[in-house]
């Protein structure tokens, strides 16, 4: 799939999706530029990747557009190039509109559409000079359909899906293809945190998985499946394009 000895660079990606990509382009030949707000958590996901030779992680905040900018810069500096990036930092919670505050509105903003918007930005001028150029943003089908007491990250999500396409038509004429995938609920770190209650957290994973027309939840590989997919040769003709996937709930 020509993703041998490619840069790639991961936001988010010390946990959850982020990391299942990681873990395999990885496995599949890539070099990977990890980047997060966490230097504790980028410890674990570096021991549990164990390729010291094929991973590298910068601590940044992608909310900050000149952390953006550095973390890109930093990327191309040590592999000399970027061919891929991969938009999957994000942060969730659930809030009626009523409740809502600026500063709550502000860092759902700033996480999923700022910090995607700018890392496209910044990283786009390395991606162009690739023949394999290729960004996947992680959307949600929140991004597709509006979800129940989440309006304000319903509306962050949708503006990723929608700013994907646009960038598409932008990238095209440099055959650089971007794409985004939009999970539903996956087995990650952001999921299990909707389940505070440990005692119960069970019965609310059997509950949340009984909405699923294939009667459970994701789990954060077959995400990265997609995601690798869409970077590959074997999406060659494939951008500007919402992948769901989502085990059936938009269908509902």
């Amino acid at each position: 799939m020509n993703i041998e000895e490619k840069a790639v660079l991961i936001t988010g990606g010390t946990s959850g999706i982020g990391l299942a990509a990681a873990k395999l382009f990885i496995q599949k030949g890539a070099y990977v530029m990890l980047t997060g707000r966490s230097n504790e958590k980028a410890q674990a996901a570096l021991q549990t990747l164990g390729h010291s030779n094929m991973v590298r992680f910068i601590q940044g905040n992608v909310a900050r557009p000149d952390e953006c900018r550095q973390i890109v810069e930093a990327t191309y500096r040590e592999f000399g190039r970027i061919d891929t990036l991969i938009n999957s930092a994000g942060i969730y919670f659930e809030k009626a509109i009523e409740s809502m505050n600026e500063v709550d509105f502000d860092q759902i903003m700033d996480i999923n559409i700022k910090g995607t918007y700018f890392m496209c930005k910044y990283a786009s001028k390395y991606i162009k000079k690739s023949p394999y150029g290729a960004i996947i943003n992680v959307s949600s089908d929140a991004g597709i359909n509006g979800n129940y007491l989440c309006s304000a990250y319903c509306a962050s999500k949708g503006a990723v899906t929608v700013f994907t396409k646009a960038l598409a038509l932008e990238l095209a004429p440099y055959n650089v293809r971007v794409n985004c995938i939009c999970p539903g609920d996956i087995d990650t770190p952001l999921t299990q945190g909707q389940f505070q209650n440990e005692s119960t957290k069970a019965e609310d994973i059997k509950i949340m998985s009984a909405l699923y027309p294939l009667g459970r939840i994701g789990r954060a590989s077959e995400a990265a499946e997609v995601i690798y997919f869409l970077a590959s040769e074997k999406a060659s003709f494939v951008t500007g394009a919402a992948w769901l996937v989502d085990g059936g709930i938009t269908a509902c």
